[in-house]
């Protein structure tokens, strides 16, 4: 967790990238990138407190050194006046020259020490102005953010109902991040009969949170559309059965009743059945389940769909009726299609791929949108406790256990991303185009540019040039405590 000292810098980081990034879009005067490029060199030597520490430690050895150097000294002197006492001249004059040479190395020690606190000294003070340095570029910053000219309206349509599956487009939102990048932006909540590709493809929005597979088959179909970002680099999806139900694996839900939500969810399922040699046409019985786990806690199926990040969290927050506790992990086993080999690429941002060839103010805009939905990204990765609270604040309908659950499982499908957040991983994407095909989802692999890394990769660079993490190599999950029913 940031201090808040930390938090005021990450944010001044963003609000000065954005700066540099929009100064000609909104309008900001010949030397606004100059400005910006020197504040955030400022800021950024002020975060290096690295020279102040070296420079403390470096004063403190040498106060050490010093005292050693004067209880030496004092070593001689005393042995100077035991051998006068003693009258032994030989010994008086060993102690003469061991004292002068004390002496001279205390003088010596006294001289490093005040070189080094004046350098500690110094560092301080330059730490000090670099820091009123930063304010004074926040206040330039904020200044300059003023005068752009009008914010652009951006419309996003999201495929599901508000949750942490989105709490990236909802931080960049609340938190200022998309304003900060002269973007007014409209997030529009998705539902079960809410499809984003034909949404954006009409002109009802400028760009769609979608799974890939919903993405391609609509493109497929003539939908003028391509992805710009795969911000979920992992699939969530899994096969979830009770642990006495003798299903450990693909192979054993054949004879078994399995439940899937269809609507294109089932993709994953069914590819796993063919290519573990079981047949979902007859050697299994597929039923299509409601949205919750209510048939396999009734055990009315033997394997449900679940995402990771919401319905198995379902079974976790509900009462095991033998044990009067809530059901523990131990109690079910879950098939995770990652490790299957059919997982899909799920939630990317989409956009209008003609109007990316065509009109160049709506690419601008499509990388200030994908940089500040990244920039919330990574602030829910580093403030998750405040992501959730921006979440409850935009969807109150779900607790506050599962939506940290929902936001720590949502994180590890992004982190650590193996080329940076949002950035494509080509052999995950042709995994999914395999299965695709194969599953007779398209009738072929797409054809044309059915994705494009340009605009994320940009994105990536102004805000690593920012100086925040785009890939969160360190980022592991935590442990989430579920309550029942999730509150």
């Amino acid at each position: 967790m940031k201090t808040p000292k930390q938090r005021t810098t990450w944010r001044l980081l963003t609000v000065l990238l954005a700066v540099g990034l929009v100064a000609a879009a909104c309008a900001a005067d010949d030397g606004a990138s100059d400005a910006a490029a020197a504040a955030m060199s400022q800021a950024q030597s002020a975060q290096d407190d690295a020279g102040v520490a070296s420079a403390e430690a470096s004063a403190a050895a040498a106060q050490a050194g010093q005292a050693q150097a004067a209880a030496d000294a004092a070593a001689a002197a005393a042995a100077l006046a035991q051998a006068t006492a003693e009258g032994n001249q030989a010994a008086v004059a060993a102690a003469e020259a061991d004292l002068a040479a004390a002496q001279a190395a205390a003088e010596a020690a006294r001289a490093d020490a005040a070189a080094a606190q004046e350098e500690a000294d110094e560092a301080r003070s330059a730490a000090e102005a670099a820091e009123e340095a930063v304010e004074m570029a926040a206040e330039e910053a904020a200044s300059m953010m003023g005068e752009c000219d009008g914010l652009t309206e951006v419309v996003v349509q999201l495929q599901w109902f508000t949750q942490s599956q989105f709490a990236g487009y909802y931080a960049a939102h609340d938190q200022g991040l998309y304003e900060d990048l002269c973007l007014d932006v409209t997030i529009l909540e998705g539902g079960v009969e809410i499809v984003p590709i034909p949404v954006l493809d009409s002109g009802g929005a400028d760009f769609a949170v979608s799974w890939v597979p919903r993405g391609l088959v609509p493109r497929e179909e003539g939908a003028d559309v391509v992805n710009i970002a795969q911000i979920f680099e992992r699939s969530a999806t899994l096969q979830v059965s009770w642990a006495d139900s003798g299903i450990q694996s693909v192979e054993d839900l054949a004879g078994k009743t399995v439940g899937n939500w269809g609507f294109g969810n089932e993709f994953e399922l069914l590819a796993g059945l063919r290519r573990n040699g079981v047949d979902p046409d007859s050697d299994v019985t597929l039923v299509q389940q409601n949205f919750d786990m209510s048939a396999l806690l009734n055990r009315e199926i033997d394997a449900a769909q679940a995402m990771i990040y919401n319905e198995y969290a379902q079974v976790l927050e509900a009462i095991n009726p033998d044990t009067g506790e809530l059901y523990q992990p131990s109690d079910l086993v879950v098939i995770d299609w990652n490790d299957v080999g059919t997982a899909m690429l799920q939630d990317a941002i989409w956009a209008d791929a003609g109007r990316l060839d065509s009109d160049a103010a709506y690419r601008d805009t499509a990388v200030r949108f994908v940089q500040g939905t990244l920039a919330g990204w990574i602030w829910c990765r580093d403030e998750p406790d405040a992501c959730v609270d921006v979440v409850l604040d935009n969807a109150p309908t779900l607790g506050r256990s599962h939506q940290t659950w929902q936001l720590n499982e949502i994180s590890a499908l992004i982190w650590p991303s193996s080329n940076g957040i949002g950035v494509m991983d080509a052999g995950l994407w042709n995994q999914t185009v395999d299965v695709a095909v194969t599953e007779g989802i398209l009738s072929a692999e797409p054809e044309g540019e059915a994705y494009r890394t340009d605009i994320v990769l940009e994105a990536i660079a102004n805000l690593e040039a920012a100086g925040l993490d785009t890939d969160g190599s360190g980022w592991s999950r935590v442990t989430v405590v579920l309550n029942e029913g999730g509150e």
